[in-house]
């Protein structure tokens, strides 16, 4: 590992008086890795390995004619949201097989922020029921790949029986500044259920 960051944010700024914690979920292939990567300030710390044979007939590669890495554990990023404000993002891992060691990932996690491809959408379900069982809030990004049909977010919400109260936006991961939108709607929710205080 390098022993220094080329981000001119390495440090935080001695502002800052409150961090959440954020997971960065969504099923295999939704470009959590991506979206870590695009808003974080500091290098992301990446867990991925090259997909082998041995995955076929156990990771559904389909619709992802490019993707030759997968998470293995997590991803890490951070991103100073506000002068008062850190996050400290991580990504899980895609695959079911991978689903136990969310449970390490869950400790103190304030919510999620759950990544959607409208090609595999009913992927979504199962890791949504996470959550849900958990009682822990996650808002929803529709990752508007290129290619990838677009969809009204009121269709996105009925066809994942979202309750209302849930937010659904959309961003492509690999735009730093449309990721950060997204984040920035799921933490404004965060602050409005009283979870999160004092952004500003």
């Amino acid at each position: 590992m390098d022993s220094v960051l080329s981000s001119e944010h390495q440090y935080l700024p001695a502002t800052v008086t409150r961090s959440a914690k954020i997971l960065i979920a969504g099923h295999f292939g939704a470009g959590k890795t991506t979206l870590v990567g695009s808003v974080s300030e500091i290098r992301p710390l990446r867990t991925e390995e090259p997909i082998t044979e041995a995955s076929t007939g156990i990771d559904d590669l389909a619709g992802l004619p490019s993707k030759t890495e997968t998470t293995v554990a997590f991803d890490f990023g951070r991103r100073t949201l506000s002068p008062r404000l850190a996050l400290y993002l991580f990504g899980t891992p895609g695959q079911n097989r991978f689903t136990p060691f969310w449970e390490h990932l869950f400790h103190g996690a304030l919510g999620a922020l759950v990544l959607v491809d409208t090609r595999r959408l009913q992927d979504s379900d199962a890791v949504l029921a996470l959550f849900e069982e958990r009682g822990l809030p996650f808002g929803v990004a529709v990752n508007e790949w290129d290619g990838a049909q677009r969809f009204d977010l009121d269709e996105v919400r009925r066809a994942l029986a979202l309750d209302d109260d849930v937010v659904v936006t959309s961003c492509d991961a690999r735009d730093e500044v449309s990721s950060i939108h997204a984040l920035i709607a799921f933490v404004e929710y965060l602050h409005r259920s009283s979870r999160l205080e004092h952004l500003s």
